[in-house]
């Protein structure tokens, strides 16, 4: 699997290329040189939505962190490595999460209950990008008057949705992680430093506590709804700052359908090529020249890049103040 995600990432760079060779080289640089520096302001633009996931996230952790011992400003830095584990490092789509549980026990709180929080979250986080992503094409569709285009979007959206829901019901019945611990025991032979680190029924009963509270899951969905609507900022502001005004409804619509094709072509690490090719294929359907599109999208690696290098420059300091530390 390893090698496959290495694999793809060499493919989607080579996509990239291969994008950026065949359109106009000239306009993409003059297209940068009219947004100059003010494209700068994506950098704080982009804590926005973070903040607003976070508070979700920080409602799901409550009931097994009283004392905040991780608190908003400490689980946004936290989600800000997740992110960028996610997004630059050559891992799969769930080493951020890996990092962001380990980070959090770190501050004190039970494995089993960071787990089933960031677990709980990222399930809330798929429910909702459907919800997005529907929103996206209708908008696309009402916009543009265009289906065809949309036919792969919208077959892999229905094809897929069972897989939300079937997650939901599995982990609020059953006993998902207790049978995996028991699983990966027996091919082991004996436990491994993941079943120490975090107790498999103990995970199941945190996860089960928490999907049965549905006004705390409504309401740590709708702040993530609101980071996803916000998040499209990014996208206006960016091609206004590029010089191409879009209305917000268009904004939406772009930066939904491109996520969704990240999502669905998620073994591309970053969603290298994948980004590019959505962009200027949706954006074409809303009027955006491609070399636009292209550029809009560069934009997001930088702004990634920007606001994900501190972050894991960040992280290092603090793994290695720890293990200083546990050698003290």
């Amino acid at each position: 699997m390893k090698y496959l995600t290495y694999l793809a990432g060499l493919l989607g760079l080579a996509a990239i290329i291969l994008i950026v060779m065949h359109q106009d080289r000239a306009a993409i640089v003059e297209t940068f040189n009219h947004a100059g520096w003010a494209l700068l302001w994506l950098l704080p633009l982009h804590a926005l939505p973070l903040l607003l996931d976070v508070l979700g996230w920080r409602l799901l952790l409550a009931p097994r962190d009283p004392e905040h011992r991780a608190g908003v400003w400490v689980l946004f830095w936290i989600a800000t490595v997740r992110e960028a584990c996610s997004r630059l490092l050559p891992v799969a789509n769930i080493g951020g999460e890996i990092v962001g549980i380990r980070l959090v026990k770190q501050r004190g709180i039970d494995a089993a209950a960071a787990a089933a929080s960031v677990i709980i979250e990222v399930l809330l986080t798929l429910i909702n990008q459907y919800v997005f992503t529907a929103l996206g094409i209708g908008l696309l569709i009402v916009l543009t008057h265009e289906v065809n285009a949309l036919d792969s979007v919208l077959i892999a959206l229905v094809a897929s949705l069972p897989l939300p829901i079937g997650l939901l019901l599995l982990l609020r019945h059953g006993q998902v992680f207790s049978r995996v611990e028991r699983v990966a025991e027996k091919i082991m032979g004996g436990q491994t430093r993941l079943t120490e680190l975090i107790n498999g029924s103990r995970l199941d009963q945190d996860i089960r506590a928490l999907s049965a509270q549905p006004l705390r899951l409504l309401g740590a969905g709708a702040w993530q709804l609101g980071g996803f609507l916000l998040g499209t900022l990014e996208t206006w502001f960016g091609l206004k700052m590029l010089g191409y005004s879009v209305s917000i409804g268009q904004a939406i619509a772009l930066e939904a359908v491109t996520q969704a094709l990240r999502n669905i072509i998620f073994i591309v690490p970053a969603g290298l090529g994948v980004q590019e090719g959505g962009m200027i294929l949706f954006g074409g359907l809303i009027g955006l020249p491609a070399d636009a599109s292209l550029a809009l999208s560069l934009v997001k690696r930088l702004r990634e890049v920007g606001f994900g290098v501190p972050a894991l420059i960040s992280w290092q300091w603090v793994e290695m103040r720890q293990r200083t530390l546990r050698l003290v």
